[in-house]
């Protein structure tokens, strides 16, 4: 018997190595969006859905946001501990004011930064824009890259008339005609031109790819403190973030309807035609050259290259100083 207990012991023991056991209740985790819940989101929903934050520890809840900068104000505030956002917001909060918030892991290899436009209004690409009226959030990223892109396309940036506005009502503004352009992803075409559709009208998507930008985009961040206090909470985020992505990737349909359960808001096509278009910039070959999360420096150089120039901001500024994928998978 004294064997027996000898090798339940061991074998216990082994077994703990490689499953370690997490006695203690999970981390409660706020997630904060840079966006309303839209399908290009539904990967987190997803890995929530599937069990995998849970499966790391972590008591997971998502909330909505309201454009990058303002998503990077809250984190930086401790009203979020971990959140999505442009990169380039990142960047401008840490270079100019020195905020103390890093990115983890690079989501979008490439910008779907665009403007839709309405067919009907003639407007087919960035030149000529000057007096037009743009609709936009708060520190949102589009307005970061616009003077540049319009500079590229022989437009005056300082001729444009932004109109501030909620994120929720900048499709109905544009398609009513209040505003003549509005900043999107282009992963949000799909649903956005239903909506147009149905007033009789067509959404052209302007990609600000067109003028040359090969930059990241969205990415993962949060605190100096959060990374440096909680590494290994960060760890298993990630970990459950990354497994999100590649079940959401296998698994659209399915994944889209976990999200549209979480909100019943998203139809499950629009889910579907956004969530398809986000999988392009998250798994591609410039993920595979480079590895999931992370950034090869001289992509990391052009983006900071272009947030720089757009924002008069310090070029020599070194742009790894926002951020740390030391804590990847």
């Amino acid at each position: 018997m004294l064997r027996n207990s000898i090798l339940a012991g061991l074998c216990a023991l082994a077994l703990s190595a490689i499953y370690p056991a997490r006695a203690q209740a999970p981390d409660r985790v706020l997630f904060q969006l840079d966006w309303l819940a839209s399908g290009e989101h539904a990967a987190w929903y997803a890995g929530l859905g599937q069990g995998f934050f849970r499966q790391n520890g972590i008591e997971l809840s998502i909330t909505r946001g309201y454009g990058s900068g303002d998503t990077v104000n809250k984190i930086a505030a401790g009203a979020a501990m971990f959140g999505v956002a442009d990169l380039g917001a990142v960047m401008t909060a840490r270079a100019r004011q020195n905020m103390p918030v890093k990115s983890l892991s690079i989501t979008y290899t490439h910008s779907p930064h665009a403007l839709f436009v309405l067919r009907s209004s003639g407007i087919t690409n960035f030149r000529g824009l000057e007096g037009k009226r743009i609709s936009i959030t708060p520190g949102n990223s589009h307005r970061l890259y616009f003077p540049e892109v319009a500079r590229r396309a022989g437009t005056d940036p300082e001729r444009i008339t932004w109109v501030n506005t909620d994120a929720s009502a900048m499709a109905a503004m544009l398609i009513t005609r209040r505003v003549d352009a509005a900043p999107f992803y282009s992963i949000h075409w799909y649903y956005t031109n239903k909506a147009a559709q149905r007033a009789g009208e067509e959404i052209v998507v302007l990609p600000f790819v067109q003028t040359g930008f090969a930059i990241y985009a969205a990415t993962l961040l949060a605190t100096d403190e959060t990374i440096q206090r909680n590494p290994d909470l960060t760890r298993r985020f990630l970990r459950a973030a990354h497994q999100s992505l590649a079940w959401s990737r296998d698994n659209q349909p399915e994944a889209c309807r976990i999200h549209v359960r979480a909100n019943p808001e998203v139809e499950q096509d629009d889910c579907e035609g956004s969530l398809r278009a986000v999988m392009g910039f998250v798994f591609n070959e410039h993920q595979q050259q480079t590895g999931l999360g992370r950034a090869a420096p001289d992509r990391l150089a052009f983006t900071w290259r272009v947030v720089a120039e757009s924002q008069q901001l310090d070029a020599s500024w070194n742009p790894a100083q926002a951020v740390d994928t030391s804590l990847l998978p």
